[in-house]
């Protein structure tokens, strides 16, 4: 076993400690799902209320992964090695680019290892870093000529998935003191965006109640969201260097995000030591320019959902 403490009393005044747990020869499977609406306005200031059909633009895109978690080697006094497979990888977009396949898709199949503390944190993480940046090559078309041209990707939202699964009990401050119901964390999260960049939002979670199961006891964890105003630099990043962005939003720049807000909720299996489900829910709100001078500024809202459960084996 990764982790060998145990939760301390069960009143709601009581500490209880989260903390991860994986079991040898026992593999966990979760199935990830990743969608959002996108609804884009040309006319944002328009002096009517009712707006023309022609100057709102909507279209959404969702990414659906299986990934299989198995302890490599585990010691409990230290950090376990865990062994994770992309069984599966699928995106789908009601705009689609072409004829080419997201290449998020390109993480189906891939197997890196990582290192784990008993609190969540990852350790090492050199594996699934390198795999990021080898899928992010491929968001680029190969025709020559043409420089640099990328293709829409949801590989933003892979990183979601995998960088932060146990975030909610790696970021508790004094973990081993355990929490009680009502304390209250923060943390940072990834935002993943249909266009090129690197947003971040605040998170506050809080232990909310303790849930007594026959599975055992489910701490509720809910969380609140809202922008953050900076993005820690050892978070992965995809790709690099300049180039053209094909679709939409290679038409514009200069984007401003102007606010998130949002709200989720976590059962994490105590007695277990795993994550059982999420479910996280915002809205953004994004100003964006053309290019040469052009004085329209559209306003662009995505509205994103991601939801994580684990899989009976």
């Amino acid at each position: 076993m990764l982790s060998f403490f145990a939760g301390c009393g069960g009143g709601t005044g009581s500490r209880k400690l989260l903390t991860v747990d994986f079991q040898e020869a026992q593999t966990l499977r979760y199935k990830f799902i990743s969608s959002r609406d996108i609804v884009l306005d040309w006319d944002p200031t328009r002096v009517t209320s009712k707006p023309d059909k022609d100057t709102i633009k909507k279209s959404s895109e969702s990414m659906e992964m299986v990934v299989a978690y198995t302890p490599v080697e585990i010691d409990p006094y230290g950090l376990t090695t865990i062994k994770a497979t992309c069984e599966v990888v699928k995106a789908n977009r009601s705009s689609p680019s072409g004829k080419r396949k997201d290449a998020v898709e390109s993480f189906g199949g891939k197997t890196f290892t990582f290192t784990v503390t008993a609190s969540g944190r990852i350790e090492d993480y050199s594996q699934l870093d390198k795999l990021i940046r080898e899928v992010g090559q491929e968001v680029f078309r190969s025709k020559s000529g043409e420089g640099r041209i990328k293709d829409p990707d949801m590989i933003g939202d892979f990183i979601a998935a995998q960088w932060f699964l146990w975030d909610s009990v790696s970021s508790i401050k004094k973990a081993s003191e355990g929490v009680s119901v009502g304390k209250t964390w923060k943390s940072k999260l990834s935002v993943p965006t249909p266009m090129v960049s690197r947003i971040a939002r605040e998170v506050a979670y809080r232990l909310d109640e303790i849930r007594q199961t026959e599975e055992g006891q489910l701490a509720v964890i809910r969380s609140s969201y809202m922008l953050a105003d900076s993005v820690p630099s050892s978070w992965p990043v995809p790709y690099y260097g300049r180039f053209q962005v094909a679709g939409q939003f290679g038409l514009l720049t200069d984007y401003k995000f102007l606010g998130l807000q949002g709200q989720g909720e976590e059962l994490f299996n105590i007695d277990a030591g795993r994550i059982e489900q999420y479910k996280q829910q915002y809205q953004m709100e994004v100003d964006a320019s053309f290019p040469m001078g052009v004085s329209t500024k559209p306003r662009i809202t995505i509205r994103q959902n991601l939801e994580m459960r684990l899989l009976e084996n």
